[in-house]
């Protein structure tokens, strides 16, 4: 795998293209979906389309908030 940044132009008309080394690995070389999360002052882009972007981040979430409560010291306060 090479670096993992690449830069695209936007046209006028505000198309742009996927670079071919991330439409190999997302598997989306024959069309596909993708998600742009806009971050204020940047973009993420996902592949597999929105309905994929929210069960990742879902994921990610239920991941960070469950390790949260591994850390607390008081098993009582865990469930709070």
């Amino acid at each position: 795998m090479s670096t993992p940044v690449s830069q695209a132009r936007v046209s006028q008309r505000g198309q742009t293209s996927l670079p071919a080394e991330l439409r190999h690995r997302w598997g989306i070389e024959d069309g596909g979906e993708i998600a742009f999360i806009d971050l204020g002052d940047a973009a993420l882009v996902l592949p597999g389309g929105m309905a994929r972007a929210k069960a990742e981040l879902k994921s990610v979430l239920t991941e960070r908030y469950n390790a949260g409560l591994a850390a607390i010291g008081d098993p009582d306060l865990a469930d709070q």
